[in-house]
């Protein structure tokens, strides 16, 4: 990199002034990208002031002008940039409300927090902006089935058959690797062959259900991410018919969305985001549709923050657990890493064999893969408590 490459670097991070030290002017698409840059970053915007001095650009409190400066920087930066941008417009300048009118929307590059903060507003929604929320919704719900449920039906589908191995299987039923494995105390150098005395084998593909999925997901603000994936992955679990899944969400009232779980951006639609949060009344509500305990597999996705009662939400989920039920406790299903939670339930949740920890949409699969085969969770090496 030369110098005068170098120095108009060091201009677009600074912010020009006096006190930038570079002496660089910039002109053209540089100092377009500049403007952007400063419109939600300046000091007047609520930034640290770059280049220290008080920069006059805004974005103003029109629609319009916020569109025209989505597609600004959609011009200027990669996708993840404008993703972030996005975010620290709404964050920094308020800009929530504005998200309700139909030509912002059609601005906007869609992403999951985006999603997160369009069902924020739902209730205020006037309809002639819901049907442009519902397919910036539509969009980023698609991208995701897309990335996500191949791999998780294949993951699932190889734990349910595992699960279901037997012990006398047909010929064409037999899993002759795990056969050797145990056999080969059975060895004969002399016929250089393994007797395999004891067979092991995949029970047969059946079409009834095998496990009950019960997904009960915190709706308070906090977890909007959380709610998005949680979303599809039910829809895609819903598409199994060899588990019978139920989604339901919860702040300190109980909806069960399992009706709605063909489309989950009909789910994501059900959801309020906000409000408190009453975890021992959705236990509540899971642990009374429970047929099959042995058989039954309960997420729970929250931040742990509790406003109902703690000692019975806590023994619920030792009941569930002394009954067979395998109970995984996520504080978080999204890429952030863990949000702000209480680790004083999620010490306790640990204590009953239930460790408490965060889980990223790639790695969630494999967690429910391992909750099927009733073996050990896939924790992450960052966990916070188990």
């Amino acid at each position: 990199m030369n110098d005068d490459e170098r120095l108009r670097r060091w201009r677009l991070v600074l912010g020009g002034g006096e006190a930038d030290g570079t002496g660089r002017a910039l002109a053209g698409a540089d100092a377009a990208m500049d403007g952007t840059l400063a419109a939600l970053y300046g000091e007047r915007n609520g930034g640290r002031g770059r280049g220290g001095r008080d920069r006059s650009a805004g974005l103003g409190a029109s629609a319009p002008s916020v569109a025209r400066w989505l597609g600004d920087i959609r011009t200027y930066f990669p996708g993840p940039v404008v993703q972030v941008m996005q975010r620290d417009a709404i964050d920094r300048l308020g800009l929530s409300t504005l998200l309700l009118e139909p030509e912002m929307l059609e601005a906007v590059e869609a992403d999951v927090h985006l999603v997160g903060t369009l069902l924020s507003l739902n209730k205020a929604m006037p309809d002639a902006t819901r049907e442009t929320a519902r397919a910036v919704v539509r969009k980023v719900v698609d991208d995701l089935e897309k990335r996500l449920a191949t791999r998780t039906r294949a993951t699932l589908t190889g734990a349910l058959d595992r699960s279901a191995r037997v012990s006398r299987p047909r010929h064409r039923d037999i899993d002759w690797d795990r056969t050797v494995r145990a056999n080969l105390k059975n060895y004969l150098p002399e016929y250089r062959t393994v007797v395999p005395e004891r067979l092991i084998g995949f029970g047969r593909a059946a079409q009834s259900v095998k496990k009950d999925v019960v997904l009960c997901i915190d709706q308070s603000g906090s977890m909007a991410a959380s709610v998005v994936y949680a979303s599809v992955f039910g829809a895609v679990l819903a598409s199994m018919r060899s588990i019978a899944t139920r989604l339901v969400v919860f702040d300190t009232a109980v909806v069960d969305l399992t009706d709605q779980l063909d489309d989950p951006v009909d789910v994501l639609f059900g959801t309020q985001l906000g409000g408190g949060t009453d975890i021992n009344r959705a236990l509540a509500y899971c642990q009374s549709q429970i047929t099959r305990p042995a058989d039954t597999i309960v997420v729970l996705i929250s931040d742990l923050y509790e406003g109902g009662i703690r000692d019975e939400m806590l023994k619920r989920v030792a009941a569930m657990k002394a009954s067979g039920v395998q109970f995984v406790a996520l504080l978080a299903l999204s890429d952030e890493g863990a949000p702000a939670y209480d680790r004083e339930h999620a010490a306790a949740l640990a204590a009953l064999g239930a460790p408490a920890f965060a889980c990223t949409p790639d790695l969630f699969p494999e967690v429910m893969a391992a909750a099927i085969e009733k073996r050990p969770l896939p924790i992450p090496d960052m966990v916070t408590h188990q």
